[in-house]
C-alpha cells in the first residue's frame, strides 16, 4: 500500500529536522566541514518537504470539495 502524500510530507519534514540538529552539533564541536555537508543535506530535505507538502495540500483540498 502507498504512503499517502501527508505521510511522505511528514517525513521529509522529520529527515530534514535530523539533519538539522546533526549540522548543529557538528558545528558545537567545531567540525564546520560536517557541519556544513549536513546543513546541505537538511536544505535539500526541507524543500523535498515543501514539495511534498503542496502536492499534500491539493490533493486534500481535492478531496474536500
Amino acid at each position: 500500500m502507498p504512503m499517502n502524500e501527508h505521510t511522505k510530507a511528514a517525513e521529509a519534514h522529520e529527515t530534514a529536522a535530523k539533519h538539522a540538529r546533526m549540522a548543529a552539533e557538528q558545528h558545537q564541536k567545531g567540525d564546520h566541514k560536517s557541519g556544513l555537508e549536513h546543513s546541505d543535506k537538511a536544505m535539500k530535505q526541507s524543500e523535498v518537504a515543501h514539495e511534498a507538502s503542496k502536492v499534500a495540500g491539493a490533493k486534500s483540498k481535492t478531496a474536500a470539495h
